[in-house]
């Protein structure tokens, strides 16, 4: 507290529980208290924690090499390289590496730009893509408030497929979709479509309240790309490695984007590495002309051993499956919550990437904190927080949205300890409700 700073807050008045050590889906304070870790600490710790075989794999490589710079080449690059243009959907073939989320979308915009000619990137509202300031300005989330005069230009805005708060006021998940893709072809002309150079949306919506894409959403948004010769590029540093019950989330909707940014569950956390992978036409292109993007870490030599080795523990254990089953049991278990709190107003996941939207009155869905809530306006948000640390569990609460994305390797048994913890802290919220 004396000499380090932490994220997204205010410095005085912090209390960060002090982790002695971790395994499995389980953290351990230095009093020896136990908490749930029902959020994969931020949705990247895929295979869970404490696993000693990602230690074996690093160690390995550090004694054989630890680091070169990326204009030269190791086994451990290549063998990384070879393995994800395997489980990536399409024809996305070549990856350069990067160190984490933000800086995959970072690079993935200039990829873009180098190969289009062009400069507008179209996203999302209700979205995040990372905290620098190319990735947190082509985010929708209020995180990005603070930096509004110092974003990057030319970054476009359209309202998401968000069938519970429905813009348009839809009765179907599919009438909401098509609203959207209306809204999404205007601006696209609007804004001139060949000045537009990506179209760049979440495989699967993460903090900003898990907002599922109507079924036929993706596919038609590919479509429409391809018509104007925009490239579509598809942040799956939240969704990826399994954690919707497929390698990519962009799988269930049958889609191959040109561009796919990755992160996170890549090395389930373990050691820092992102990734934007390419399809030929784009690596083709860079043959004969400089591709102008770079990084001291790129292709780390101990960061590729540590993915390759958690890529292999997830394949081994069967760990996109179980996210699949595991996300169907949870969402029947929620769904038979809702009888029990009134202040349940949606439960939406793919696989175990998923959040509780909690509302005052079901009738008028008033949300139960408003979204980007003052801290004035927190209480409820606040006191729910409380509860599931009390309890034995870190997870995401955020507004009036409390987040499920545990490790792959969770059990049914320990979705139900999660959820009876849940249970309480959302009797909170029903206290609230009229």
């Amino acid at each position: 507290m004396d000499y380090t700073l932490f994220s997204w807050s205010k410095q005085s008045g912090l209390n960060p529980i002090l982790i002695d050590h971790a395994k499995g889906v389980y953290l351990y304070d230095c009093d020896g208290k136990r908490y749930l870790d029902f959020s994969s600490q931020l949705m990247n710790v895929n295979i869970g924690h404490g696993d000693q075989r990602i230690t074996e794999a690093v160690r390995r490589q550090m004694e054989q090499v630890s680091y070169v710079y990326p204009g030269m080449v190791t086994d451990v690059r290549g063998a990384l390289g070879k393995k994800l243009a395997e489980i990536s959907p399409g024809d996305l073939t070549k990856t350069f590496f990067t160190l984490g989320g933000s800086e995959s979308i970072e690079n993935a915009i200039k990829l873009a730009r180098l190969y289009t000619g062009r400069h507008k990137i179209i996203t999302q509202y209700r979205s995040y893509h990372g905290g620098t300031y190319g990735a947190i300005s082509v985010s929708g989330d209020p995180r990005r408030f603070p930096m509004d005069a110092q974003q990057i230009p030319n970054i476009i805005r359209v309202e998401n497929p968000y069938f519970y708060r429905c813009p348009w006021n839809s009765s179907t998940p599919e009438e909401c979709g098509e609203m959207a893709l209306r809204n999404l072809e205007q601006v696209i002309l609007y804004e001139n479509p060949d000045n537009i150079a990506a179209i760049l949306f979440e495989g699967e919506s993460g903090s900003s309240g898990c907002i599922k894409y109507p079924p036929f959403y993706l596919k038609k948004v590919k479509e429409l790309a391809q018509q104007h010769g925009i490239l579509l590029i598809i942040d799956e540093v939240m969704s990826g490695f399994g954690r919707t019950g497929k390698w990519f989330a962009i799988e269930h909707h049958e889609v191959a984007p040109d561009i796919m940014c990755m992160a996170k569950g890549f090395t389930s956390g373990y050691i820092p590495l992102g990734a934007v992978i390419v399809s030929e036409p784009i690596s083709r292109h860079f043959d004969d002309k400089v591709m102008a993007i770079g990084l001291t870490y790129s292709a780390h030599a101990v960061a590729c051993a540590a993915a390759l080795e958690n890529i292999r523990i997830i394949e081994e254990e069967g760990m996109v499956d179980n996210a699949a089953r595991m996300g169907r049991y949870l969402e029947s278990k929620a769904e038979g919550m809702k009888d029990k709190h009134p202040s349940i107003g949606d439960f939406r996941t793919t696989g175990l990437l998923g959040c509780f939207e909690l509302v005052k009155n079901r009738q008028t869905k008033e949300p139960i904190t408003p979204w980007n809530a003052k801290p004035q306006d927190m209480e409820v948000t606040n006191k729910m927080a409380a509860s599931i640390r009390a309890n034995g569990m870190f997870t995401f609460v955020r507004w009036n949205w409390i987040f499920t994305a545990p490790p792959l390797c969770i059990t049914e048994e320990q979705i139900d300890e999660g959820l009876d913890i849940i249970s309480k802290a959302i009797s909170i919220a029903d206290e609230y409700c009229r």
